[in-house]
């Protein structure tokens, strides 16, 4: 039996990467992590569709990173700016620690695969999203805890209006456009339209429609 476990969000993305590992995977899991992020909404997405798609979901306490780093994604007194060569939202060693810690999960499990909804082509200047971190890493953690693991990133090379057409081909475009949370502020569905996220979400489904659509 093959088993992942996927870092989950409750966001367009992670949601996206949960329905592929489903289609891929003989038992799939979650975990999702507390940091300290500007609201719960997201978390209250991420258990809602868990529990929607029946997979097992893990939360875990990582609120030390917003002891030790000031940025706009964890501190909602800090106006969100995008304007800088790496945006003000970027948490230092977020994605390091989720993907070690989401290791320690599956090994736990007798997990080898491990989904991250990464992607350098939408990655809005974060440097732990590009490829060659998430090769590196990989490598460690395998060495690290003598364990085969593979990091999968479905989302890698593609832009948002492909990470639409990837929910749609699965049947899953109205679900994932009306139940996951993106928004900077937190609101579910389409969001607020106005932060960088919306909009960067939003961009990619009118150019996803306007192409034409897999499943109408």
């Amino acid at each position: 039996m093959e088993k992942a476990v996927v870092v989950f969000s409750g966001g367009q993305d992670s949601t996206t990467c949960l329905l592929w590992a489903l289609e891929k995977f003989d038992h799939v899991e979650t975990v999702t992590f507390l940091y300290g992020q500007r609201n719960s909404s997201e978390l209250d997405s991420a258990k809602r569709i868990a529990r929607d798609l029946g997979v097992k979901h893990t939360i875990l306490d990582m609120n030390l990173l917003n002891q030790l780093t000031d940025n706009a994604m964890t501190r909602k007194d800090i106006a969100i700016d995008e304007s800088g060569e790496v945006p003000n939202t970027f948490v230092p060693g977020r994605n390091h620690l989720f993907l070690s810690f989401a290791a320690v999960v599956a090994r736990s499990i007798g997990a080898r695969h491990i989904i991250t909804g990464v992607s350098q082509t939408d990655f809005s200047g974060y440097p732990d999203c590009r490829d060659n971190f998430i090769k590196s890493l990989n490598l460690t953690l395998n060495l690290a805890m003598d364990h085969n693991f593979e990091i999968h990133t479905p989302l890698m090379w593609i832009d948002k209006a492909g990470v639409w057409q990837m929910a749609d081909e699965m049947g899953r475009l109205n679900y994932i456009r009306e139940h996951t949370t993106t928004c900077y502020n937190g609101i579910i569905g389409d969001g607020c339209g106005e932060c960088p996220s919306c909009k960067l979400r939003k961009q990619g489904l009118d150019a996803y429609l306007a192409g034409g659509r897999a499943h109408v």
